[in-house]
């Protein structure tokens, strides 16, 4: 890339956009989820080992299943978001290796190292749901990442039968001003980095 970006563009990804609880009833077509996992997939992960596996909660039925697995103060407002993604990890990911980083043998870097496994895809997972954040902004969506759920229960209901685990949750959809408060204080550079 040779270029900025517009402030227009800056302004949609990071410092006009926000996160929703509240959301409109215009769906979200499968369609549009296909094509924020193909701009999504592209970020960065560490020897292209893309541990995330997506589940979009899209329907009533899934919707159901996902709301006992919730915390109180999440309920309302995933249940009424159109899609609810769930970004899991691959604790098995380093079996796609051969055909992901094929340059090497870099399946056997991670083979029986159970630290290094679970660090490396809670690590690239949570790169890949950040991807898809940004991604979902700028395909005009809004989103509200959470915590806030039982990850046992997720796993049990959504992943069984895989060697899946859940990282996170995060509602998308078109969201609306309702219940927006003013954006909450970020930390200043000399709070947060360091130049050495």
């Amino acid at each position: 890339m040779t270029e900025r970006l517009t402030a227009g563009a800056l302004a949609a990804l990071f410092m006009d956009a926000r996160t929703h609880t509240t959301w409109s009833d215009r769906e979200v077509p499968a369609a549009t989820l296909e094509e924020l996992w193909a701009v999504a997939r592209m970020g960065p992960t560490s020897a292209n080992c893309s541990p995330a596996r997506i589940i979009f909660v899209a329907t009533p039925e899934g919707k159901a299943k996902l709301k006992p697995c919730l915390m109180e103060g999440n309920v309302a407002k995933t249940m009424a978001a159109p899609v609810t993604a769930i970004i899991g990890q691959d604790m098995k990911f380093y079996d796609r290796l051969p055909e992901l980083f094929p340059h090497t043998d870099a399946r056997s870097w991670f083979v029986g190292k159970a630290a290094h496994i679970a660090e490396t895809a809670l690590r690239n997972s949570s790169q890949q749901g950040a991807y898809l954040i940004m991604a979902a902004r700028a395909l005009g969506l809004d989103c509200g990442p959470m915590s806030g759920f039982d990850a046992r229960r997720v796993d049990q209901t959504f992943f069984t039968g895989s060697d899946v685990k859940s990282n996170f949750l995060c509602n998308i959809g078109y969201g609306t001003a309702e219940g927006l408060h003013p954006r909450d204080k970020r930390l200043e550079f000399a709070d947060a980095c360091q130049i050495l």
